[in-house]
C-alpha cells in the first residue's frame, strides 16, 4: 500500500506539471475565435499559429540565436573552468586560497547588480547587440559556479594517478590533459547541464543587450511577441512551445547522460 501511495503521488506531481503544457497545447492548436475551454482539444490543429510565431516573431531565428550563444557559452565555460580549478585544487596555497574565496564570493552577487555598469562596459566596447558580447556576459556569469563544482570534484580525486604520471614523465599540463581531464566527465555533464539550461532562458541581461531583432535570444523574443500578440493567445503559446522544442528534444535524447551527471556532481 506504501508503493502504491508513492506511486500515486508522483503521478499526481507529474500531471500537475504537464498541466499547463497541455493548456499550452491546446491553446497553439486553436484559433483564436475559438473560446472553448482549454481542456478541450480541438478536432482540427490550426497550424497557422506557429506560423505567425515564426514569421512575425522571428522565433526561429531567435531559437538559431540562443543555440548559437548556448553551446559555445557552455564549452567555453566548461574549458574555463576545468582549467581554472585545476591549481586551485591541487595547491593549497594562500594565494589559491584567496582567489578561490573570490570566485566563490562572485556567485552571491545577482547579474542585475551589476546592470548599469556591465551596460556601460558592453557600449564601450561595441558588444551590445552581438552575439560575442553576449557569449562574454554568459561566460563570465557562469563561470564561477564552474570552477567550484569542478574545484570540488577534483580535490575527491586521488592525487596517486597524478604522481603516477609524473614519475613517468609527464609534465603539468599532460597530467592535466591526458589523466585529470578524462575523468571529469560527471562533473563536466553537471556542470553543462546547470550553465546550458540557464544560459538558454536567461531574460534579463539579453533583454538589455540584444535590442535588434535579428539577433535577440529566445525568451526575450517570445516575451515581445506576447505583448504584440495579446490579443491572439493561440499564436503566443505556439511561439511558447517552439522556444521549449529543442530543449525537451536535447533531452529526450540525452536524458540518460543528464541524470548520470546530475547524480555524480550531488554525490561529489
Amino acid at each position: 500500500m506504501g508503493r502504491v501511495g508513492l506511486y500515486a503521488a508522483l503521478s499526481l506531481v507529474a500531471l500537475l506539471q504537464l498541466l499547463p503544457f497541455y493548456f499550452s497545447v491546446t491553446t497553439a492548436a486553436k484559433p483564436k475565435t475559438d473560446l472553448s475551454s482549454p481542456w478541450i482539444f480541438p478536432a482540427q490543429v490550426y497550424w497557422e499559429n506557429f506560423r505567425t510565431a515564426a514569421e512575425q516573431g522571428n522565433i526561429l531565428v531567435a531559437i538559431g540565436n540562443s543555440a548559437v550563444i548556448t553551446v559555445v557559452s557552455t564549452v567555453l565555460v566548461c574549458i574555463l573552468g576545468a582549467f581554472t580549478a585545476y591549481p586551485l585544487a591541487r595547491r593549497n596555497t594562500r594565494g589559491n586560497q584567496v582567489v578561490y574565496a573570490g570566485i566563490i564570493g562572485l556567485i552571491m552577487i545577482p547579474p542585475l547588480a551589476v546592470l548599469v555598469p556591465l551596460y556601460t562596459l558592453m557600449k564601450d566596447i561595441g558588444a551590445l547587440n552581438t552575439h560575442w558580447g553576449v557569449i562574454l556576459v554568459m561566460v563570465t556569469g557562469n563561470l564561477p559556479l564552474a570552477v567550484f563544482l569542478y574545484a570540488a570534484f577534483m580535490r575527491s580525486l586521488p592525487i596517486s594517478i597524478e604522481e603516477a604520471a609524473t614519475v613517468d614523465g609527464a609534465n603539468a599540463v599532460q597530467v592535466l590533459l591526458h589523466v585529470v581531464v578524462p575523468m571529469l566527465k560527471p562533473v563536466t555533464a553537471t556542470a553543462a547541464i546547470l550553465a546550458g539550461v540557464g544560459i538558454w532562458n536567461e531574460f534579463a541581461l539579453s533583454t538589455y543587450f540584444l535590442r535588434d531583432p535579428s539577433t535577440r535570444t529566445i525568451a526575450p523574443a517570445v516575451a515581445n511577441f506576447f505583448t504584440t500578440q495579446s490579443s491572439n493567445p493561440g499564436a503566443a503559446a505556439a511561439a511558447a512551445l517552439l522556444s521549449v522544442a529543442p530543449v525537451l528534444v536535447a533531452y529526450l535524447f540525452l536524458q540518460r547522460n543528464f541524470i548520470k551527471g546530475m547524480v555524480a556532481g550531488a554525490m561529489k
